[in-house]
This record gives C-alpha cells, sequence and structure tokens, in this order.
C-alpha cells in the first residue's frame, strides 16, 4: 500500500464525523427492507419519471399530473413530427444486459405507453445453447407467460442509426402488474431506492473496452481472428466520431475514447450520472456501436477470448441526496477516503467473491483475474489501492474531482445493471454493519479485515460465493439468484471454446 492509504488523524475524522453525518448513520441502522407492491401497468404512465437526467433523484417514482403528462407527451409527438418516425422500439435488458426490442408503429406510441407492449417472457429469459446453435431455458414458473413492457419516457431518444425509428427503454411487469423478479433493470433501481432511502445518491459512469474486428467473405470460429488494427493508429476516425455522436443524440455522453493495448481493441469512457442513467448509457452502447460497426463493415465485441483486456469498469462516488456533496471526500484537503467511503469500500472487500460472480459472469471472462499468476491457485487476493490500476477497487483521487472508487471486477460481457445493482448491495452493507472496519492510527493499513477476502478463479466456486453471500441474495431477491445460477450452470454443461466464441461474437455483439 503507498503513503497515500495511511489512516486520517484523529482529528480529522471528528471533523467528518459531524451532526450531518451521523444523523444519516443513524437513518441507514432504521433503514428496513421495503415490501415492494404490486404495480398496476395501466397505470404506469402515471408513475413514470420525466425529470431531466442530471436529477440525482430520477429513479423515485413520481405521480404524474395529467398536465405533465399531457405535456410529456406533446414533446414527443413533436420529436416524431420533426423526424418523421414511422416506429418506435420497446427495449428491455435480458439477463446478459443484451437489448430485446419490438418495434410498433409511431402512430400506435400513445396507445402503447398507456398499455404497454407484450413479449414472451422467453424472449428475456433464454439462454443461448452453443451446443446446437438453439436456445433453451430452465424449467421456470410461468416461462411461457407474456410479460408486459412499459415506457420510461424520459429514456425516449431517436435513433441515430436506425432509419426514422425511435427508442424507449423499458420496465418490465407481469400481466398482473408485479415487476419482474428477474429483470437487472428493475433490480438496479431498487438498489438505488434503498440508497436514496438511506439520504446517499450514487454518481457512476462505466468504462468499457470492446475490439473492432474486420469482417470476412464467411463468418465463423475460424476465420475471425484478426483485428482492425488500423484504430490503433486512429486512422478510422469517422467510425468512432459516428458512435460517439450518435451515444450523445441517445443520452450517453462520451467524456473520451482511444486506442487500447492491441489491435483494433478501444477503450470508451462516459460521462459520470446519478442514478440508473449510467447503465441505460452502458446498455445503449452494447446496441449502438454493433449498429455503427455494421455499418463500416466491422464486428464490434466486448468479448476477447483471451480474457485480459475486456474489462468494464464501473467509476463510482456516493453523494448525499441532494447530490451536492461528495461523501467520498474529506474537508481536510487530504487525498484519502473519508469514513463513510471506507466503510463503502469494506463492504465491497466483503462481498468480492460474489460480486465477481456477477461482474465476470463467463469462464473466458474470469482468466484476466489470474494474469499475474503462474501459480495453480483456486483464488487470488482482493486488492485495493489509492491510484493504482492493478487494484481490484482503484481509489482515484484527483484534487478537485473529488475521489471516486472504480470497480475493476467487471468484465465488458457483464450486465451493467446487474453491476450496479451488486455495488450499491455490497457498499450498503459496508454503511449498515456495525463492524470496526478502520484500523487504528499506527496500522499500516487503511482497512481492517477479519478474513482477507478472496475472489474464485472458476466460475462454479464464484456460484456457490453468491449463493452463501446472504446479503446479495437478499438485495438481489431469491428469485433472481435462483435463476441466474441456473442459468450460468447450465452454460458450464454446454461450454464449448469454438461455439462460444461464435456465441459471444454474435449474441455479446
Amino acid at each position: 500500500m503507498n503513503d497515500e492509504g495511511d489512516l486520517l488523524q484523529e482529528d480529522t475524522a471528528r471533523d467528518e464525523v459531524n451532526e450531518t453525518e451521523a444523523s444519516r448513520m443513524s437513518k441507514l441502522r432504521k433503514t428496513r427492507k421495503k415490501v415492494t407492491k404490486p404495480h398496476d401497468y395501466s397505470t404506469e404512465v402515471g408513475e413514470m419519471d420525466i425529470s431531466n437526467s442530471n436529477d440525482c433523484t430520477r429513479d423515485s417514482t413520481q405521480i404524474l399530473t395529467p398536465p405533465q403528462l399531457s405535456s410529456r407527451m406533446k414533446h414527443i409527438k413533436q420529436e416524431m413530427a420533426k423526424n418523421h418516425l414511422q416506429f418506435v422500439q420497446f427495449e428491455a435488458s435480458d439477463l446478459h444486459g443484451v437489448s430485446r426490442s419490438k418495434s410498433i408503429p409511431a402512430h400506435f406510441f400513445q396507445e402503447k405507453v398507456i398499455h404497454g407492449v407484450f413479449m414472451p417472457r422467453g424472449y428475456l429469459e433464454l439462454i443461448p445453447n452453443p451446443k446446437d446453435n438453439e436456445v433453451n431455458h430452465i424449467r421456470a414458473t410461468c416461462f411461457n407467460n407474456d410479460i408486459v413492457l412499459m415506457p420510461e419516457l424520459s429514456s425516449f431518444r431517436v435513433l441515430p442509426w436506425a432509419e426514422r425509428t425511435a427508442r424507449v427503454i423499458c420496465d418490465t411487469f407481469t400481466v398482473t402488474g408485479e415487476p419482474l423478479l428477474t429483470s437487472p433493470r428493475y433490480i438496479a433501481k431498487r438498489q438505488l431506492n434503498q440508497l436514496q432511502d438511506c439520504g446517499f445518491s450514487l454518481l457512476s459512469a462505466f468504462i468499457y473496452d470492446f475490439c473492432i474486428f474486420g469482417v470476412p467473405e464467411i463468418i465463423n470460429s475460424k476465420t475471425i481472428s484478426f483485428a482492425a488494427s488500423t484504430l490503433v493508429n486512429n486512422h478510422d476516425q469517422p467510425f468512432m466520431q459516428e458512435l460517439v455522436d450518435g451515444l450523445y443524440h441517445t443520452g450517453a455522453s462520451v467524456e473520451s475514447f482511444s486506442s487500447s493495448t492491441r489491435p483494433g481493441q478501444m477503450e470508451i469512457c462516459f460521462l459520470p450520472e446519478f442514478g440508473i442513467s449510467s447503465a441505460d448509457n452502458a446498455f445503449t452502447l452494447r446496441t449502438g456501436v454493433k449498429e455503427v460497426a455494421r455499418k463500416y463493415n466491422y464486428i464490434a465485441s466486448f468479448f476477447i477470448e483471451t480474457g485480459f483486456c475486456n474489462s468494464g469498469i464501473l467509476s463510482h462516488s456516493l453523494w448525499d441526496v441532494d447530490g451536492k456533496k461528495n461523501m467520498f471526500c474529506n474537508s481536510s484537503g487530504v487525498e484519502q477516503l473519508t469514513i463513510i467511503g471506507k466503510k463503502w469500500l469494506a463492504g465491497l472487500l466483503k462481498h468480492s467473491a460474489a460480486l465477481s460472480c456477477l461482474m465476470a459472469p463467463a469462464v473466458s471472462c474470469r482468466k484476466r483475474y489470474s494474469k499475474e499468476t503462474k501459480d495453480l491457485k483456486e483464488s487470488v487476493p482482493t486488492t485495493w489501492g489509492y491510484n493504482d490500476n492493478s487494484c481490484a477497487f482503484n481509489i482515484k483521487c484527483h484534487g478537485d474531482k473529488g475521489a471516486r472508487i472504480e470497480n475493476k471486477l467487471g468484465s465488458a460481457t457483464a450486465n451493467p445493471y446487474l453491476v450496479l445493482a451488486a455495488t450499491v448491495a455490497a457498499g450498503l452493507d459496508g454503511l449498515q454493519s456495525n463492524l470496526d472496519d478502520l484500523a487504528g492510527p499506527d496500522d499500516s493499513t487503511d482497512l481492517f479485515q477479519s478474513e482477507p477476502s478472496e475472489i474464485p478463479l472458476k466460475l462454479e466456486d464464484a456460484l456457490v460465493a453468491l449463493e452463501e453471500d446472504e446479503c446479495l441474495r437478499e438485495a438481489l431477491g431469491e428469485t433472481f439468484i435462483r435463476y441466474f445460477v441456473a442459468m450460468k450452470k447450465y452454460e458450464l454443461e454446454n461450454e464449448e471454446t469454438d461455439a462460444e466464441r461464435n456465441k459471444f461474437l454474435e449474441y455479446f455483439i
């Protein structure tokens, strides 16, 4: 650990634990699990959020008055007329974070906003079977029933890569109005609401690596083996410029992009946003990059076969509920985490084994955990540090930009909604646990862990860790955990190397 990881002095700690923070921590202890009430999807349009995407409280349910709803629909109709829209895609995330949608003629949009769009549940819960190029599913209650896609109107955007088409991101419900318990976006929003109930908000952004592959005449596992190396020297600026501009027009602002560590590999960083927006942006990228790449006769993939470079980082910081104060930054100017920040980090460390299952959910993408060790081990230590990009949890302290934690456990193939939800659940547990997480001033480590946290290298072991993690099981829901674990076990039983590559290229982009 470097010198920046030294403990705060006692007088600094006393300054931090003021009345505001004391009351906030008291509120944390009083927070109880809330029972989710059944949702009447026929009135969902009256409860959808239409606030600005920069509003840190956008995840809270708002009851729109008829004038508010009328104003929002008027604005959307103007956009439809201005852009001569013919279709609107109602999009939802499946378990893997891939967009599944139904397109409806634009003149039916208002009707579908009120009543929703019906879709077979299997569309969101199908499991690609790499063995025979078919799809299968595990046995699940009411698997063949329809579910209802209800749009979040604030996500309505004209798509720059589809002619005369717009999209709206949807939440999913059963036909009787209850939220679909396996919906990753619902799970993420539920955790953000828990965080808000505790007096906090989350500012976050995803950083993704992806590769650009040339498209040969015949696409199969043997011929797709080279990258479009021109991107390394930024010779193909039109592709990235069109992608970044397109993302901006869909509401996802890119802060920077660059070539990365291998031919054809790019890194793209989003601007941080409050609430669910960061996961929505990542969700949009996963489709947008594929659409633009095919226009340029490329295939874009978040899957890299070696598993060493396919990182998907969640950079995040904890703020007060109004989004005015970074709770990771201390007022003394010392570039270290506050007590609240250290407790949040302690939660991430405590649950790192289970977190890794959701953030590196395939055999290949877990190889990156062992890239620096040649020994045959079953697990590796969970590392953290200040301004150290080699750590699983890297605490960035860059002066005026404030402190933030980069959760680097993630693979680019992970579902961004699940990454966000699990990170919040683990961090909240750190805040709410009455543990003596802080070391004394003379200790060499910044946090005290009774047992060193370890990251399993095998997916099978990570699945066991997830099943045994009571905190994440409760936070994400028993239904989701059972389904996710069964899905991954099914994939492990049907894994084939060559076909896995095709699956990741064609399904996971």
